[in-house]
């Protein structure tokens, strides 16, 4: 980067700015909106974390709990999980209504100082839905080609319960700076790695001096409580609040893998995962995930819900202990039926750290559910990592 950051700084941005953009100040802005696909000239770049579980999803329970300005368009829209819609036509009694968080135009203390002081700042507090380490955000300004803000800066911090704003902005709550003030580009998505590896549940989100944000996407791995999963005794093992995650997948065409492991039950046919139409004869379509630690799985659900015409014709599940470990079956291939809730009792519990889905010979699944307790061994080595990330 070109800009003057620490070099000891914990976000590190992957976006390319302009050379002169300290000198000048209109140097990210994006071309004013000329008519057709609002998203053509729209800035990106590859970010390799953004394939991991989004922490501040609102389907996991995250919320944008406060904001100290709101004028133009509400803090909430931060985390509507579909990408920021723009229509040129649309004003309201404000203003033009944009997709995102916008906030009103700072101005100084007098007719002399027409300009905010440098340290002047808007923010929003947001609660993760699923606290755990953080590996990389994304702050989308699509749509904000002028309007955006100068710089953003992004903080975090860990606190247990269900803490309010006031309990949050508190002197004793310790916040830890994970992204410095740093220039961003407009009608862009800017992409910080994040190197710090303690666990956090808040953040706070700054704009410098003010503007608009359209979405916040909070990249990382999920680590749960290890005595709360402890009192539940049996749980899902491979959902993503207890921690669990997609290592890999044979297809990502129409939707993330991610989505099997969500909470809750699938809504429409885009809610689950849905693999392209498979050609090559005696081969099938996968998916591998990972436990959060070595657990026994006594029963499986398998849901197909609201994929009718798309739903994989039959599936098999197979699990492993360990990384090295030998697969077995744990469902053999069986036949499913579309928009329905599938239940496997296991005769013989499954201990695993890994298990693999197989889809024949492609189709959708919406959901799936492993349920069980974790093992004396699992339950040690989520404690120990729950502690080294300062939990």
């Amino acid at each position: 980067m070109t800009f003057d950051q620490n070099e000891n700084q914990q976000g590190k941005s992957h976006e390319n700015h302009h050379e002169n953009a300290v000198e000048d100040p209109h140097a990210n802005d994006a071309a004013p909106y000329g008519g057709g696909d609002p998203y053509a000239d729209y800035r990106t770049t590859d970010l390799p974390f953004t394939d991991l579980v989004d922490l501040a999803d609102r389907r996991l329970g995250a919320g944008v709990i406060a904001a100290n300005d709101e004028f133009f368009a509400q803090r909430e829209n931060l985390l509507v999980p579909e990408r920021a819609v723009f229509d040129p036509e649309r004003f309201g009694h404000k203003g033009k209504v944009m997709d995102g968080w916008e906030t009103r135009r700072r101005r100084g203390a007098d007719a002399h100082h027409p300009f905010p002081a440098p340290d002047e700042h808007d923010w929003a507090l947001i609660r993760l839905g699923a606290p755990g380490v953080i590996r990389g955000i994304v702050v989308d300004t699509a749509h904000f080609r002028g309007n955006y803000p100068q710089r953003v800066s992004i903080r975090a911090t860990a606190v247990d319960g269900t803490p309010g704003p006031e309990e949050l902005l508190a002197d004793d709550v310790k916040w830890e700076e994970i992204v410095p003030p740093t220039p961003v580009r407009g009608h862009a998505a800017n992409g910080f790695e994040i190197t710090s590896r303690r666990r956090y549940t808040h953040l706070r989100l700054c704009q410098h001096p003010d503007g608009g944000i359209a979405r916040l996407r909070v990249h990382g791995e999920v680590l749960p409580d290890p005595s709360w999963l402890a009192a539940l005794g049996t749980f899902d093992l491979v959902s993503v609040l207890n921690g669990g995650s997609h290592e890999d997948a044979s297809d990502r065409f129409y939707s993330s893998p991610t989505q099997i492991i969500l909470p809750g039950t699938s809504r429409k046919m885009d809610d689950g995962w849905e693999n392209r139409r498979r050609r090559v004869r005696d081969t099938n379509d996968w998916v591998r995930f990972r436990l959060p630690a070595q657990g026994a799985v006594r029963a499986v659900e398998i849901d197909t819900a609201c994929l009718k015409g798309n739903a994989a014709g039959w599936i098999a599940l197979h699990g492993r202990n360990g990384e090295t470990g030998e697969w077995f079956e744990i469902i053999p291939r069986t036949r499913l039926q579309p928009d329905t809730l599938h239940r496997f009792p296991l005769r013989i519990r499954a201990v695993v750290t890994h298990v693999r889905l197989d889809a024949f010979p492609d189709g959708g699944v919406a959901r799936m559910r492993l349920h069980g307790s974790l093992t004396e061994t699992g339950a040690a080595d989520l404690a120990r990592r729950y502690e080294q990330a300062g939990a």
